[in-house]
């Protein structure tokens, strides 16, 4: 796909992003009531609310209307099949647990992927008025270019990372030794720690259990300022599960050392 297409398809994405604000803000800090779907299964707690159904809602009727023949994956209403090999794909709130507390660390996920690889990406704050995007010609906050920083090491690092109850037994013990290396490591951050990563103001994010739709978006964001995304093996991050973000790629490769030994 030429450069002035993805321009393209990224001010669409724009659009999806501002009509998803739409919904969002007028919930947010209102004492919106959450159900939480990890209740059936007796899994953790995992809310949704009106705001992210909501969303997801307004976000599918754009694309149906724009590009009926888009294949559209979400978290809300699951997988729509297309006609052509793209594919939207869309958390509406990443970061429920953020949103219900009033915490301004959640975000809006859209991504465009080819054959199941992402190639555009935005992940919108609209209470920060902060909103990230990346495509292979780079990434940008608020229209602003933006640059990973270099760190080579993990003593250098700082590192995110959004609940350490992720990990289990031995993706714990490796995430343990990672962080037990960092010079700092800060917790909560959701989406957001992956854009200040992006920003060039932490190194490093590792987490696990993740979903496509978790990472999709953030990964073109990542790698359009310089960074290196991937799994815990090196390979591609875009269905979730075990992933990790660094800014450096010298600092990926140090990681992944420890992390590619995990079962």
């Amino acid at each position: 796909m030429d450069a002035a297409s993805v321009q393209d398809l990224l001010g669409f994405a724009h659009d999806l992003a501002d009509a998803a604000a739409l919904v969002t803000l007028r919930h947010f800090r209102t004492g919106i009531a959450a159900e939480d779907k990890g209740a059936v299964d007796g899994s953790r707690y995992d809310p949704v609310t009106e705001a992210d159904r909501g969303a997801e809602d307004a976000i599918r009727a754009l694309i149906v209307r724009h590009h009926p023949s888009h294949g559209i994956m979400g978290e809300e209403h699951g997988t729509q099949a297309g006609q052509s090999d793209l594919q939207w794909v869309i958390d509406p709130i990443d970061g429920t647990r953020a949103f219900i507390t009033g915490m301004p660390l959640w975000g809006t996920l859209i991504a465009l992927n080819r054959g199941g690889q992402p190639f555009l990406g935005i992940m919108d704050q609209p209470f920060l008025r902060e909103r990230f995007a990346g495509t292979p010609q780079g990434a940008w906050a608020n229209g602003r270019p933006i640059r990973t920083r270099a760190c080579a090491t993990l003593p250098d690092a700082a590192l995110m990372t959004t609940d350490p109850t992720l990990f289990r037994g031995a993706e714990l013990e490796a995430f343990q030794q990672v962080r037990g290396a960092c010079r700092l490591t800060r917790y909560g951050g959701d989406c957001y720690a992956y854009c200040l990563l992006a920003a060039g103001h932490i190194d490093l994010v590792v987490e696990a259990g993740l979903q496509a739709y978790d990472v999709q978006a953030l990964i073109p964001i990542v790698e359009g300022a310089g960074g290196r995304m991937t799994d815990w093996r090196g390979g591609s991050a875009a269905a979730g599960g075990r992933v990790v973000a660094a800014g450096d790629p010298r600092l990926h490769a140090e990681v992944l050392r420890i992390l590619s030994a995990v079962p």
